[in-house]
């Protein structure tokens, strides 16, 4: 299982979660048998992308960032990733007309066929040992790609238990450190501009983190627990038209967890709203933030 596949099971059992849905209301409600939906989301098989748009609408999610995460999950799975291109076709075939009328072969003595065998095998062996050595070269040449890109996909230890707790999540993607499956929903938000905000925690992850939806290009979020703030924001149509979060902060029993939304439009005030792990939800009138200032 590839880190892509992986990244996209976390996501899918964490909407799954969210919205509550068993395996037989999955298999009731859609196309695909309560046996499938196990296999898609203990990561035994990919899904097809119609079962993630599935799942997004039960959950009433948008798929933006799911089939994002499907795309590129897709061609590792597939193995097209690391298929090489295929070999070009050889040129056509003359047309018969054209070719040459052979003459039939002269008389030889006997021992003349052994000769041409001989230098045959030569020849094969020399093409064998240089293409050998070409081939180990290759081999043995720097990947500077590979370098960079860290183990192959191959050498990932597949597990859906949190990889990290704590200070080790502090800035890190809660998707990609499998903290996403199951969190706990601290508190939720509606803007001003009809945006979602949600502050999420997960106990497994000792962390939290802000998401949001319903978007516009330019938008901002950010959640701080105290520490250092982490925010992400809205680049493009594709952001707005799905669901983006924010990287994660360490928090602990009785921590007091920030998120404040940023509108890209002029007209629309900064909005801030707080909730304490094991708490309440606390916000100033409106939800607008009270305390002033940047």
């Amino acid at each position: 299982m590839t880190t892509e596949h992986t990244r996209l099971v976390a996501a899918l059992r964490e909407l799954r979660s969210g919205a509550g849905l068993s395996l037989a209301a999955l298999a009731e409600r859609t196309a695909y048998s309560k046996s499938s939906w196990e296999r898609y989301l203990n990561g035994k098989s990919l899904p097809p992308r119609q079962a993630v748009r599935e799942l997004c609408r039960l959950a009433n999610e948008p798929d933006g960032r799911l089939l994002a995460l499907w795309e590129i999950a897709e061609p590792h799975w597939s193995g097209r990733a690391t298929t090489s291109a295929p070999a070009p076709a050889p040129p056509a075939d003359e047309p018969p007309q054209s070719r040459p009328r052979k003459a039939a072969p002269p008389a030889v003595p006997r021992r003349r066929p052994a000769r041409g065998r001989l230098l045959l095998a030569l020849t094969s062996a020399y093409t064998v040992i240089v293409g050998g050595a070409a081939a180990l070269l290759f081999v043995l040449l720097p990947d500077s790609e590979a370098q960079e890109e860290g183990p192959p996909p191959s050498a990932i230890p597949f597990s859906l238990a949190p990889l990290c707790h704590g200070a080790a999540c502090e800035g890190r993607d809660p998707m990609r450190l499998i903290c996403g499956i199951g969190p706990d929903t601290l508190a939720s938000h509606r803007t001003a501009t009809g945006a979602h905000v949600e502050l999420r925690h997960s106990k497994k992850c000792g962390a939290s983190w802000a998401r949001t939806w319903g978007t516009e290009i330019g938008d901002r979020l950010d959640v701080t627990a105290g520490g250092p703030t982490h925010e992400v924001r809205i680049a493009n149509k594709d952001d707005a038209a799905a669901f983006m979060y924010t990287e994660m902060t360490e928090v602990g029993p009785g921590s007091t967890v920030r998120a404040c939304f940023r509108p890209a439009r002029a007209d629309a005030e900064r909005e801030c709203f707080e909730a304490r792990v094991g708490g309440t939800t606390t916000t100033g009138p409106r939800g607008l933030d009270t305390a002033g200032g940047e």
